[in-house]
């Protein structure tokens, strides 16, 4: 397998792709101020193995949601969880890259994307995809952000390196505001959203990993990868989290 293979062998048995949690998800919807008796029309992108879809699919009955990642293997996954709860016919999966998405403008109601964006960056990401939502549609999309001013060097060089978008919560969201949204709300992913429900089941599933590949060096690699991220963020967790933003389509 190649480096993209095996990380999507490491993360497609995880409930979560990246940290998050329901309650916060639950959050911003509220704060979106959404009528969850509505027949929204909502895409879910980067929806990975469906944590966020499947949340969706329970707290707005009457949405029709589309569960859009470009990786099928995280979808059938997402298919199978929800058969199991009961929601699978208000989710319609799509194989589909981000920036280049099946939507007609003005076709949706809502927009939602936990952990996701980074893939073609925050900036390029809300510009592109607000076409897509109708007047006064909403957006919900998390991202990684700094919250505080300062932070340790070896802190900045890495997500400068992994991501030199990252940026403070101000800055997002008056790129919002400069690409013709209304800001709404923002939540700061919580110490749990990374270690409970993210680092610490991902480190459950590094022995079988390897195993499964034979410890190759290509395996441990990925794991070494995964290991350093997870110490980074339980020595500097003060300084960044995911941030969700909550806004509305001005226009």
């Amino acid at each position: 397998m190649d480096p993209l293979e095996l990380l999507i062998d490491l993360h497609r048995d995880g409930e979560r792709q990246g940290p998050g949690g329901d309650a916060e998800t639950e959050l911003a919807l509220q704060l979106a101020g959404v009528d969850r008796t509505a027949p929204l029309q909502l895409a879910d992108i980067g929806c990975g193995t469906g944590a966020s879809t499947l949340l969706l699919a329970r707290l707005l009955p009457n949405a029709r949601i589309t569960a859009v990642d470009l990786r099928p293997e995280f979808l059938d996954v997402l298919q199978a969880r929800a058969r199991q709860q009961g929601v699978a016919g208000a989710i319609t999966p799509c194989a589909a890259s981000m920036d280049n998405l099946p939507f007609a403008d003005g076709e949706l109601d809502m927009i939602w994307s936990e952990g996701a964006i980074y893939n073609i960056g925050f900036a390029r990401g809300i510009a592109e995809w607000r076409r897509f939502l109708k007047p006064d549609g909403l957006l919900v999309v998390s991202e990684i952000t700094w919250t505080t001013a300062a932070r340790p060097a070896d802190l900045q060089r890495h997500w400068q390196a992994e991501y030199p978008e990252i940026d403070r919560a101000s800055a997002k969201i008056a790129l919002l505001e400069q690409h013709g949204y209304a800001p709404i709300g923002y939540v700061v992913l919580p110490r749990r959203c990374w270690l409970d429900h993210y680092y610490r089941p991902l480190q459950a599933r590094f022995n079988d990993f390897l195993s499964r590949h034979g410890h190759s060096e290509a395996a441990q690699a990925i794991v070494s990868a995964e290991e350093q991220e997870i110490r980074l963020y339980e020595a500097h967790s003060a300084h960044f989290s995911y941030g969700m933003y909550v806004a509305r389509r001005v226009g």
